[in-house]
């Protein structure tokens, strides 16, 4: 029970992460944060928050004298900005970012016929980074070959940026609960990779 999830509200109530329900109860205990209900947004200190009722079907941490709700969210009393997360590169988000489409043709092969290509190749000193991968039909990335887009005699449709999608949170799958969806909204879950 200890070690399931707790959103994690700032003091402007913006979710910012998720913590575990022991680091929630330590946060409450320490009046760093206070417990949401989810049923009528109250707060709880730690002294309120345990001496709440605790229904039968409700999870709950239980001691020898008494039982404790679990807390699902918790908000901080003081900390209030919004952390900064970058999107991980990878083959898959170069995909994404791209939108499976060739940077040089704007052709959209099958998966097959696609690849990412180096705009700087890796013998000249190129990196793996977002500034210097697009994706390429495999075309395309013939005819471009070992060579710098000049020698090559050709142009990208658009900049290779790194992408701006920047979620506040991030909640691994399987540890979503009802009483988050009231602060995480539903486009959250069905957020789109964008560049």
């Amino acid at each position: 029970m200890l070690d399931q999830r707790a959103l994690v509200l700032n003091r402007h109530w913006v979710p910012i992460g998720t913590t575990s329900v022991r680091t929630a109860l330590c946060l409450l205990y320490r009046a760093a944060a206070r417990a949401v209900d989810p049923e009528d947004y109250t707060l709880h200190d730690f002294d309120s928050w345990t001496s709440l009722r605790v229904a039968e079907e409700e999870p709950c941490i239980r001691s020898v004298t008494f039982r404790v709700r679990v807390p699902e969210v918790v908000l901080l009393t003081r900390y209030s900005s919004v952390p900064h997360r970058k999107v991980t590169f990878s083959r898959k988000n170069i995909y994404r970012r791209d939108r499976y489409t060739c940077q040089y043709c704007s052709a959209k092969p099958p998966l097959s016929d696609l690849s990412v290509d180096h705009i700087v190749p890796r013998s000249l000193g190129g990196r793996s980074s977002w500034t210097n991968c697009v994706l390429s039909c495999l075309r395309c990335n013939r005819k471009k070959a070992n060579r710098t887009l000049a020698e090559a005699g050709m142009r990208l449709l658009k900049p290779a940026v790194e992408p701006t999608w920047t979620p506040c949170i991030t909640v691994p799958l399987g540890h979503r609960r009802t009483s988050w969806e009231q602060f995480i909204s539903h486009e959250y879950w069905n957020v789109e990779l964008e560049s």
